[in-house]
């Protein structure tokens, strides 16, 4: 089963809830937890320290009575919220601010004494977090100032504070982060939404109309309106399935020309055989018919030929011998094949050559074959008296060749079609009787195998021009 994409959309949006609320529980919790821990630690130890330095000391040397070091250290425990420790050097709590009969014991010499305290379980931190060996019932932040005197250290102040008061904090901070990340998973939920609208359900629109064109139906069309790739590829598609609408319909058309021209022949044939077989066309008159026959089988000959010749210049491209000739000569011996057909129609040719030689640098044979062609279609659609212009003249490095005659002329709507294989106008196809459609495509492929442009103009009933170009060569460049 196919997943689609919305519902890949989807997982991805609801990962990225999953993992922003995972991160925010797991690593930004426990990032703040850090925080507020090393900040409360870094304000007791400031505490503790001046704690140490002013009354701790005082309060050693007896130059300040408990009774005041008892008022100070209350007010700085209902401040801190913690609890203020002295201890000596053996273990012995001096003084403990949460509990007054500590104090009054150090009158009476007597002390509450923690064995297991060593002040090297701090390592070289000023502070740890345990439950100070059993004196707490919850684990305590705990921070550790030495009081000195006379360069000894003679006993340390200890600040006690819950942790649960410091996460107190903590808890509000995460209240405000979860706030925060909720906030971003809503505004990425309208971002998802408005992706869902702008991209996925124009895919959406783009994958049914190419499921539509998988099926061979081109009549659906891509409704987008916007300016962005998928505007583009919506518009591709659209220009892709008019032209395979057209391609379906120019296929129909190649296949009844090729039939024709093939069936037509055939037919000939195979008619003027059995006439002359069941004795319908005398032996007398027989010599005219096999000459019929064979103009037939030259026609076949030369349409099968063509076909080859396009098919092997498709595939593998055309091999070109390029040498220097001159354009101008190759113009006039051409047209001289022609004299024949132009006595009859009473046509003449109009030169317009540029120099008494102009030479190119191209395949020789195949320019020659490009003119021949491009030649008998102006003899053959030109109105009888009338005149064909051939003209040669150079820009850019470039010669262009002019073939324009005064004829029939080519509709509109098939200027662009005249390059298919096997095209033929219907104003041609009455007027062409020996043509077989490939003529203008095999003229194309030759001048792209030379990397050169050719181009039509024409108006119906007016005449049509074709213009080629050729490489001028290095010789008349220097």
């Amino acid at each position: 089963m196919k997943t689609s994409l919305f519902f890949k959309y989807l997982t991805v949006f609801l990962c990225f809830i999953v993992l922003s609320f995972t991160i925010q529980c797991t690593f930004t919790q426990s990032a703040i937890d850090r925080y507020q821990e090393d900040h409360e630690a870094q304000q007791l130890y400031r505490e503790s320290a001046q704690i140490a330095s002013d009354y701790a000391s005082s309060f050693l040397n007896e130059s300040l009575s408990l009774e005041d070091f008892q008022k100070q250290m209350a007010a700085l425990e209902k401040y801190l919220s913690a609890e203020i420790w002295m201890i000596d050097n053996k273990g012995r709590i001096l003084f403990n601010s949460g509990d007054a009969e500590v104090g009054k014991a150090a009158s009476a010499a007597q002390y509450q004494v923690l064995s297991d305290f060593d002040t090297a379980d701090f390592d070289k931190s000023y502070y740890r977090i345990s439950n100070f060996y059993g004196c707490f019932s919850e684990q305590t932040l705990t921070v550790i100032s030495p009081v000195t005197a006379n360069y000894r250290v003679r006993s340390y102040v200890l600040i006690h504070k819950p942790l649960s008061r410091i996460t107190g904090d903590t808890d509000d901070l995460m209240n405000i982060t979860f706030f925060t990340v909720g906030l971003v998973c809503i505004a990425s939920l309208l971002l998802f939404l408005v992706f869902v609208l702008l991209v996925h359900l124009p895919v959406r629109k783009i994958t049914k109309v190419s499921r539509s064109y998988g099926k061979g139906h081109f009549e659906p069309t891509v409704e987008l309106h916007t300016n962005d790739e998928l505007g583009l590829i919506a518009n591709t598609m659209n220009y892709m399935a008019n032209e395979l609408n057209t391609l379906e319909e120019d296929q129909r058309k190649f296949i009844s020309n090729v039939s024709h021209d093939f069936r037509s022949p055939l037919t000939s044939i195979k008619g003027y055989v059995e006439a002359m077989q069941d004795g319908t066309i005398p032996p007398e008159l027989q010599g005219k018919y096999f000459n019929i026959i064979l103009f037939e089988t030259e026609r076949l000959t030369k349409l099968t030929q063509g076909i080859l010749d396009l098919n092997r210049f498709g595939h593998r491209g055309i091999m070109l011998d390029v040498v220097d000739f001159d354009i101008n000569r190759m113009i006039k011996t051409t047209i001289l094949t022609f004299e024949g057909t132009c006595s009859k129609k009473g046509l003449s040719f109009d030169l317009v050559l540029t120099g008494k030689e102009l030479l190119v640098a191209a395949d020789m044979s195949k320019i020659q074959q490009v003119l021949y062609n491009l030649i008998d279609n102006a003899t053959k659609f030109s109105h009888n008296n009338s005149s064909i212009k051939i003209e040669t003249s150079i820009k850019n490095e470039k010669v262009l060749i002019s073939v324009k005659d005064h004829g029939i002329g080519i509709p509109a709507d098939s200027v662009s079609k005249v390059w298919d294989r096997f095209y033929k106008t219907d104003l041609s196809r009455g007027k062409d009787k020996k043509s077989t459609g490939l003529g203008l495509s095999i003229v194309k492929e030759i001048i792209q195998a030379h990397s050169e442009h050719i181009n039509v103009i024409s108006t119906e009933g007016v005449g049509t021009e074709f213009i080629f170009t050729l490489p001028l060569s290095k010789k008349e460049v220097q």
